[in-house]
């Protein structure tokens, strides 16, 4: 199953027997924000317009814990998880379709979160809201109780120690921007850098001018150009692990396989015994 969905074929299931849950995970990062501009309120933006039947999802309250030793996102308490995404209505038989403002992280992170818990069936919507055409609502939905319930996956979750192994072994894709990564700069945690043997591999390359996705033979090839072949073990980190998700659903949009490094580099720079690379080469 294709891991994105379009907003033509997405309306087109709506009207079908079994219609998506749909989640709104609209969000921003802080440091992202003009300087003077006020806090981003992602509920405001739901409550003044989204798909129809929509529940919203607060990323920094619902889908991570608090910050701390863990990073800036660290895993939700997954009792907690599996209520909001019940109270949402998210069941385990029923199709789940995430979106958001447009940029892919936020939803990424909910999509990475549900595969990993165990949900069969869930999809992002290529471009977010701006690519939806149909009609939008305000009112707030009360769907009726899910049955979901989160059960982790043995695979598919990175901590630093298997983090920097993989950096050795296989591949280790740094989903921050080249000048985060080169150490050129850091306006969120306290130490610029990389983690040794990472690849620099931006999210922000793995879609077009539009928003969306490359296709599948191009993403393929850009993965191949990052040193990813056929078979090597794949782990991606970014910040705090929200556009690290992004990165992997590229890499499931590319029929790649990729294991999710949740603490980011918040958790490693955290550390000052963990060792810090700088500079465009990964060593």
């Amino acid at each position: 199953m294709n891991a994105i969905i379009s907003a033509s074929d997405l309306a087109h299931a709506l009207t079908g027997p079994t219609p998506p849950v749909l989640l709104d995970i609209r969000w921003q990062l802080t440091a992202a924000k003009a300087a003077g501009e006020p806090p981003f309120d992602g509920r405001a933006a739901y409550e003044a317009g989204h798909l129809p039947g929509a529940v919203y999802v607060d990323l920094d309250r619902e889908l991570a814990s608090a910050p701390g030793t863990g990073g800036r996102h660290p895993l939700p308490d997954l009792a907690r998880f599996g209520a909001v995404m019940r109270r949402a209505g998210v069941s385990s038989r029923t199709p789940v379709v995430v979106y958001d403002g447009g940029q892919g992280w936020a939803a990424a992170r909910a999509w990475w979160l549900l595969r990993w818990t165990g949900h069969p069936d869930v999809r992002v919507l290529d471009g977010g809201l701006p690519a939806w055409e149909g009609p939008l609502e305000t009112a707030v939905p009360a769907p009726a109780e899910g049955d979901f319930a989160p059960e982790p996956g043995a695979a598919g979750l990175l901590d630093a120690d298997a983090a920097a192994e993989l950096a050795r072994s296989g591949v280790l894709l740094d989903a921050r921007a080249g000048e985060r990564y080169r150490g050129e700069v850091e306006p969120i945690d306290p130490v610029a850098g990389h983690i040794p043997g990472a690849v620099s591999a931006p999210t922000t390359e793995n879609v077009g001018a539009d928003g969306r996705f490359l296709s599948a033979e191009e993403l393929r090839e850009r993965f191949k150009g990052l040193g990813v072949s056929e078979g090597s073990p794949v782990g991606v980190y970014c910040g705090s692990g929200v556009s690290a998700a992004h990165q992997v659903l590229a890499l499931a949009v590319a029929g790649i396989a990729a294991e999710l490094y949740v603490g980011s580099w918040s958790e490693w720079s955290a550390d000052p015994d963990r060792p810090v690379a700088v500079g465009p080469d990964p060593q």
